[in-house]
C-alpha cells in the first residue's frame, strides 16, 4: 500500500506545480481572468493546460507537496504566473485609462454603468473600448499566445527555482508606461476639448449675452465625440503594438534566465 501511496504523492506533484503556475495566470490574464469568466470554467482550463504540461514542468529533484520546501515552491508558482498574466493585463488597463480620460474631457464621467464583466462600475466609453480590445484579444490569437508564454516560462523558470529569477523592479515602471501609452492615446481627445473650451471661453468674454457657457458642456461633448471615432480607429493597432512590446519583454527575459 505505501509504494501505491508514494506513486500517488509523485503524480499529485507533479500535477500540482503546473496547475498552481496556471491558475494564477489565468486569474491575471486579461479577458480570462475577470468576472465574466466563471471560476470553475477557470478552473477546468487549468486542469487541462495542467495535464498537458506536465512533462516540462517536472522539477529538478522531487519535492514533498506536504513540506515546507513544497509550500515555498507553491508559492513561488503562483508568483510566477501571476507576473506573467499581469504583464498581459497592462495593455488592456492602458486600454481602460484612455477610456476613462476621455470620457472625463468630454463630460461622459458621470455616465457610469455597472460593469458585469470586470464586477464594478464604469463610464460608457471604457466599455465599449474594452469590448473592442476583447474581439482584437481573440482575432490575433491572444489566448494561444499566454498559453505558449505559460509553456515556455517552465524552461526559463523551472519548478524550485526561486524568485531571483524575476526582476520586480520592473513592475513600477510597467505601470508608469501603462499611464504613459493611455496619456498618449488620449492626446488628440485631450488637445481637441482644451482648444474648444478656451475658444468659448474667450467668445464669452467678448460676447457676454451670448451666454456661451450655457452651450459649453454639449459643444465639448459633440467635438469630444467626433475626435473620439478618430482616435478609435487607431486603438485596435495601437493595443496589437503594445501587445508585441510585452511579448518582447517576457521574450528577453525567458532569454536572460
Amino acid at each position: 500500500m505505501e509504494p501505491v501511496f508514494n506513486q500517488l504523492l509523485g503524480l499529485l506533484g507533479a500535477f500540482w506545480w503546473p496547475f498552481c503556475r496556471t491558475m494564477a495566470l489565468l486569474s491575471a490574464a486579461p479577458v480570462l481572468g475577470e468576472n465574466m469568466m466563471p471560476v470553475t470554467v477557470r478552473v477546468l482550463l487549468s486542469l487541462v493546460l495542467s495535464v498537458i504540461l506536465m512533462p516540462m514542468a517536472q522539477p529538478a529533484e522531487a519535492i514533498d507537496p506536504f513540506s515546507m520546501h513544497g509550500i515555498v515552491a507553491t508559492v513561488e508558482q503562483l508568483v510566477f504566473g501571476f507576473v506573467l498574466g499581469l504583464a498581459f493585463h497592462l495593455t488592456m488597463s492602458a486600454i481602460m485609462v484612455l477610456g476613462f480620460l476621455a470620457s472625463s474631457q468630454m463630460g461622459l464621467a458621470m455616465a457610469v454603468m455597472n460593469d458585469p464583466m470586470n464586477g464594478q462600475s464604469s463610464d460608457v466609453v471604457s466599455s465599449l473600448l474594452y469590448m473592442m480590445c476583447i474581439l482584437v484579444f481573440f482575432a490575433i490569437d491572444g489566448h494561444l499566445v499566454i498559453t505558449g508564454v505559460l509553456g515556455a516560462s517552465f524552461k526559463a523558470w523551472p519548478v524550485g527555482q526561486s524568485l531571483a529569477g524575476l526582476e520586480f523592479k520592473t513592475l513600477p515602471l510597467a505601470v508608469a508606461w501603462v499611464f504613459s501609452a493611455a496619456l498618449l492615446l488620449a492626446l488628440p481627445v485631450i488637445f481637441a476639448t482644451v482648444v474648444v473650451q478656451f475658444g468659448a471661453g474667450l467668445l464669452n468674454r467678448v460676447a457676454p449675452a451670448l451666454n456661451l457657457f450655457s452651450l459649453g458642456f454639449a459643444i465639448v461633448t459633440v467635438f469630444g465625440l467626433f475626435m473620439l471615432t478618430q482616435v478609435v480607429r487607431f486603438v485596435p493597432e495601437h493595443y496589437i503594438r503594445m501587445t508585441q512590446q510585452v511579448l518582447d519583454l517576457i521574450h528577453r527575459g525567458l532569454r536572460a534566465s
